[in-house]
């Protein structure tokens, strides 16, 4: 995996606090050697890395509660160096009140604040250093964590956007291959079952010896049906840009082809203005009566059907019944993902789809919003 490379201001502001933390260690010693000697000066030295050393494990490996406890260690040798020589615990002070809040929950990184700052002032009172300079001090070290907490927070925040928009995505992702599945099952069981019946019936024809014209004329009706896959596709894309032909023209296409392959009488009645359904909407209408005429051929074969389609001024209804018939030789065939299908096509829209048994045949019945 590529490692992203941080922007460059990162690094400028790392160079000017690292430039700070030196310059604070340098005069910070020199301050304390001319105090109590350089044997003061070497302890100021050694406390200050030590705590330096602190605030970066932190930086480097916080998060953890094992970790947790090192801005307060920090914060402890900064008040020792203020006992110490006043003013050179200073910028340890102001680094730990600033890593806290990106390391440390906030009300971890709150109290550590408050107790540095109230720390700093004791420390001040000690060494009796003026009132202003120490309140002014202990006021910084307070907008500096607050400061930092914010900055975390919109880091937090920003973290959390994108990892929003990744999830949106593969949500969007899957939910387009949800519909593509459900698209290539609808165009293919239609068509293809419709082909398996003719091609079925032509080898029928064959193995009794009968006249080969009639297997001609049933392969020849595989090859229009196969067409008309290939076409269905095709008014696929166009139903989902909404440039299509118009809705009950659709219906009586497809109740044509129905009579055409078993024979079985198939009506259409269409009320109201079906023109106003979204594409969405309408492609659900078609493909629900597509699965359920191909769901009566399979399973009520030779059966009348009755396809009607209500609009109102909100919702649009569409019923599909057949009054029963005997099963097909297609009845074993087929995953049962045509009735899924449909019902998740007819949710993803705020729809709803029932589909159950009436009195010797079967309905089908799709609620979708206009």
């Amino acid at each position: 995996m590529t490692r992203q490379r941080r922007p460059w201001w990162q690094y400028a502001i790392g160079a000017v606090v690292a430039a700070y933390l030196l310059s604070s260690l340098v005069w910070g010693t020199i301050d304390a050697a001319g105090t109590r000697g350089w044997a003061g000066g070497g302890l100021n030295a050694v406390l200050y890395i030590a705590a330096t050393a602190c605030c970066v494990a932190t930086l480097r490996w916080g998060g953890t509660p094992r970790y947790a406890v090192l801005p307060a260690v920090a914060t402890v040798i900064a008040l020792c160096m203020e006992a110490l020589t006043p003013y050179t615990g200073v910028a340890i002070l102001f680094l730990v009140v600033w890593v806290a809040p990106f390391r440390m929950r906030l009300w971890q990184a709150v109290p550590l604040s408050v107790l540095a700052s109230i720390g700093f002032v004791l420390m001040a009172r000690v060494n009796s250093l003026p009132n202003d300079a120490a309140f002014g001090i202990a006021t910084g070290l307070g907008w500096a964590m607050f400061f930092a907490a914010v900055v975390n927070q919109l880091a937090v925040t920003r973290r959390q956007s994108a990892a929003m928009a990744q999830a949106r995505s593969r949500e969007a992702v899957m939910g387009e291959r949800q519909r593509l599945a459900r698209e290539i099952h609808d165009i293919l069981a239609h068509s293809l079952s419709a082909q398996i019946v003719h091609l079925e019936g032509a080898r029928l024809l064959l193995e009794r010896g009968d006249d080969s014209g009639s297997a001609l004329e049933r392969v020849d009706l595989a090859g229009e049906m196969a067409r008309a896959g290939l076409e269905e596709a095709k008014r696929a894309v166009e139903a989902l840009r909404g440039d299509e032909m118009p809705l009950a023209g659709r219906l009586e296409r497809l109740a044509g082809e129905f009579r055409s392959v078993t024979g079985a009488p198939c009506k259409v009645t269409v009320s109201g203005e079906p023109a106003r359904l979204p594409p969405e909407a309408r492609l659900a209408v078609i493909r629900t009566a597509q699965e359920a005429l191909t769901n009566v051929h399979k399973h009520a074969s030779f059966a009348e059907v009755a396809m009607e389609l209500r609009c109102g001024e909100s919702w649009c209804e569409l019923e599909v019944r057949d009054m029963g018939g005997e099963p097909g030789r297609l009845a074993a065939t087929g995953s049962g993902y045509g009735l899924i299908g449909m019902r998740e096509r007819a949710e993803l829209i705020g729809g709803s789809l029932h589909a159950g048994a009436d009195g010797k045949g079967f309905t089908v019945r799709l609620r979708v919003p206009a």
